[in-house]
């Protein structure tokens, strides 16, 4: 191989996108495992998998709003709910591409996060997650109450599957490639925005506004931004939610969810995607994924959840990094105690 080639193959390996293409067709072989064999994935891990990925692109847009831009907000399932709710009247009454579906979803996530974001975002610290979390409950009482937009408290039954265009119809199964492919686009364009120079902005703001401000960036314009991105990833993961599941109701966004989405977060690392992944998964899918097929978690019911709280606690008291935080430190050390060794 010359030098040339052992440069270019170096270069692909360290790309930021390699790793997750690799997850991407890692997830689709599992999935075609599932459709093609007998036995090897069940449909309950295929599911967590799916309900993981959906959270996990919400989970992406929040780590834009907490990691980068230093915002917490508690108004995730509110938008989540709201895009499940556009998602699946466009599906029950125009049968529309789901592209297209998506692409309306997303404009009225950037009007909602555009006005409220405005409104909201002169409010620092724990003001403005009690401002979303009041706009979240609002939304919260409409969902059970609005009969014709959301089906009151049933919610949406018997929403049909998406087309991915006019000839393709997704079933079940074939949902599970349309929320890997909106996962890698939305990892794509994070990645893009937190190495551009607004999310360079964003970061230096978190670090010190005074600061920020000092080197003339616009804090009010930044924290929009932030808050309208995180609203867009949140309204699109509804959307994904109701295209796979064929149904929404207001038991599926309470707070809880805001609260979940905010732990996946930290615990997996706020300023990486990988940790939102591994975050999310861990109070997600991992009690549907694996620890529902161990026999002591079966035996003693509620063991799981005792379990996913413990290791919650230990990450945020010892590790306020996250799991990727924590992955990086040993990493640091053990790279130290070769170079010693190597001096």
């Amino acid at each position: 191989m010359s030098i040339k080639e052992k440069i270019k193959s170096n270069q692909t390996v360290k790309h930021p996108l390699f790793s997750f293409i690799i997850l991407i067709v890692v997830l689709a072989v599992v999935q075609l495992l599932f459709m093609f064999t007998d036995g090897i994935i069940s449909l309950t891990v295929s599911k967590a998998i799916a309900q993981t990925l959906i959270y996990s692109i919400v989970g992406i847009g929040f780590s834009i709003l907490l990691g980068y831009a230093g915002l917490a907000s508690l108004g995730t399932a509110g938008f989540m709910g709201l895009g499940s709710y556009i998602a699946g009247n466009l599906l029950i009454g125009y049968d529309m591409p789901f592209v297209v579906t998506l692409l309306i979803v997303a404009v009225v996530a950037i009007a909602l996060g555009g006005i409220v974001g405005f409104i909201s975002l002169r409010i620092e610290g724990m003001y403005l997650a009690i401002i979303t979390l009041g706009l979240s409950e609002i939304l919260l009482e409409l969902f059970k109450t609005q009969n014709t937009f959301t089906g009151g408290a049933a919610g949406l039954r018997k929403v049909p599957f998406a087309k991915l265009a006019n000839l393709i119809q997704l079933n079940r199964e074939t949902s599970f490639f349309l929320i890997l492919g909106v996962l890698f686009v939305m990892i794509v364009i994070t990645i893009n925005i937190i190495n551009s120079p607004t999310g360079r902005a964003m970061l230096a703001m978190k670090n010190s506004s005074s600061a920020a401000q000092a080197m003339g960036i616009s804090i009010l314009r930044y924290r929009l931004l932030a808050f309208i991105i995180a609203t867009v990833y949140a309204m699109i993961g509804g959307a994904l939610f109701v295209a796979y599941n064929k149904a929404s109701d207001p038991t599926s966004w309470t707070l809880a969810l805001s609260l979940n989405i905010l732990a996946a977060v930290v615990i997996g690392g706020s300023r990486s995607i990988w940790g939102v992944l591994l975050g999310t998964f861990i109070i997600f899918g991992l009690d549907l994924a694996v620890l529902k097929n161990i026999a002591f978690f079966n035996n003693y019911p509620g063991s799981s959840m005792i379990f996913s709280g413990v290791l919650i606690v230990v990450i945020v008291m010892f590790y306020p990094g996250g799991i990727v935080g924590l992955f990086n430190n040993i990493s640091a050390k053990i790279t130290s105690a070769r170079l010693k060794k190597g001096a």
